[in-house]
């Protein structure tokens, strides 16, 4: 087989792709050398020391300059004995194994963040790419070994979430100088289908309030932690994770605030929320109903084991409250669309609603915003007094933001017998 000597290029490869050697010998830096594929599309990279051809990586992956300036380093990896390649592992699994691991570690992601992330890797990644080898990976290949075969069963959704975790991993591999190129730099999910990831409506709207609030008002005597979870997300807008680990002292009745952890938050930001008179009232009642039940410990909604409820346990409220109908998300998104109808300032909504905000608003924000939030609040929660909350806290003389008239002194069943209450699980 031919072997050119030339000063090795990108071009020079190219051109000498045209011709007949197969290998190429670079004049410029001793023992590197190019060996083209029989298609002559691809090369792989060498470094001969001792008659010994060590592969590098392969071309177009590893362009000229990349292989030239990690020359040295290889040089060095040979002399310890150790591996010439650019990458850390020959094949998908190896890396996704690397990067599942690294997830779990990362203490800035959500428990919730991380069982989706592992479960994808476990269950759908590494079963199908698993054993491909990293210069393998190429649109053609993902196609029909990953997301064709993954759209026909699961939802687009969750396929593009499937997606995005395997582009993070190659890319924080990249980054990180663990391999050499990112072959999935140029790959998007479009290439792969033209399906719109859609935006699930809510199932609750604004007309189902009084329904929903009467419902609540007769849990509130029979299951009255479930009531009060279900209350609090309806009234603040906030996530079921934020909510259910809620705990006492991050709760001053005092000074009518609400403060969430940047560790409890999505964001990974400290949210603070204002308390209405009304919560307050309902959030004192159901202190009172915990104490006379047994339990004085610092969380708002404890399970058995003293810890707060878990993801499961939570989603099992909703499940005995939506009876299928509707989910604690839903609760939210009603929430959400509510402030809009009632003419709440847009930016305040989303501060509310605890969104991720670009710098730029952040510096805009700089004002008094805690009382922009209590005002927002306080009409949600005037707006719901006439939809049937007002049954439930049973304050007098709170005063509606829909007609500016009083309410009749009343207090509901729910507010005078909650404390009647022998619930076995507090």
């Amino acid at each position: 087989m031919k072997t050119s000597a030339v000063k090795i290029t990108d071009a020079e490869i190219k051109r000498q792709a045209a011709g007949a050697a197969r290998d190429l010998r670079d004049t410029d830096n001793r023992g590197l050398y190019l060996r083209f594929t029989k298609a002559r599309d691809r090369a792989s990279w060498y470094l001969v020391k001792k008659r010994e051809w060590n592969l590098i990586g392969w071309y177009p992956d590893l362009s000229t300059k990349q292989v030239v300036a990690a020359l040295p380093a290889i040089r060095l990896r040979l002399e310890a004995g150790e591996g010439s390649s650019l990458s850390k592992w020959g094949t998908v699994g190896e890396l996704l194994a690397w990067y599942a691991e690294r997830m779990a570690r990362d203490r800035n992601l959500s428990s919730k963040r991380k069982k989706t992330g592992a479960s994808a890797v476990k269950c759908h990644l590494i079963p199908r790419l698993g054993d491909l080898a990293l210069n393998g990976v190429d649109k053609a290949t993902l196609d029909s070994q990953l997301m064709w075969p993954l759209q026909e069963t699961l939802s687009i959704d969750y396929v593009r979430l499937v997606f995005q975790l395997l582009a993070l991993a190659f890319r924080q591999a990249f980054k990180l100088g663990l391999i050499a190129s990112n072959p999935m730099a140029g790959i998007k999910f479009s290439d792969f289908s033209k399906a719109k990831v859609g935006i699930k409506p809510s199932r609750l709207r604004g007309v189902q309030l009084p329904e929903v609030l009467e419902q609540l008002a007769g849990v509130f005597v029979s299951a009255p932690r479930d009531a009060m979870l279900a209350l609090l997300m309806l009234c603040h807008g906030t996530r079921i994770g934020e909510s259910r680990l809620t705990q006492w002292p991050h709760v001053s009745l005092a000074e009518r605030e609400w403060f969430i952890p940047g560790d409890h938050t999505k964001t990974g930001v400290e949210h603070h929320l204002p308390l209405t008179e009304q919560m307050c009232e309902i959030l004192k009642r159901y202190r009172e109903w915990q104490y006379a039940n047994g339990y004085d410990g610092q969380y708002v909604f404890p399970a058995r084991n003293g810890k707060p409820l878990s993801e499961g346990q939570a989603s099992a409220v909703f499940t005995r409250l939506g009876r299928g109908e509707w989910t604690s998300h839903d609760l939210r998104k009603v929430a959400r669309t509510g402030w809009a109808d009632i003419g709440i300032d847009h930016l305040i909504g989303e501060l509310l609603i605890n969104h991720a905000m670009g710098h730029n608003v952040k510096v805009y924000i700089q004002s008094d915003v805690m009382g922009r939030k209590r005002d927002a609040l306080e009409k949600w929660h005037a707006h719901l007094d006439q939809r049937g909350f007002a049954l439930i806290h049973g304050l007098t003389g709170v005063r509606t933001g829909d007609s500016g008239n009083s309410l009749e002194a009343t207090e509901s069943k729910g507010c005078k017998t909650i404390q009647e209450s022998t619930i076995g699980e507090v």
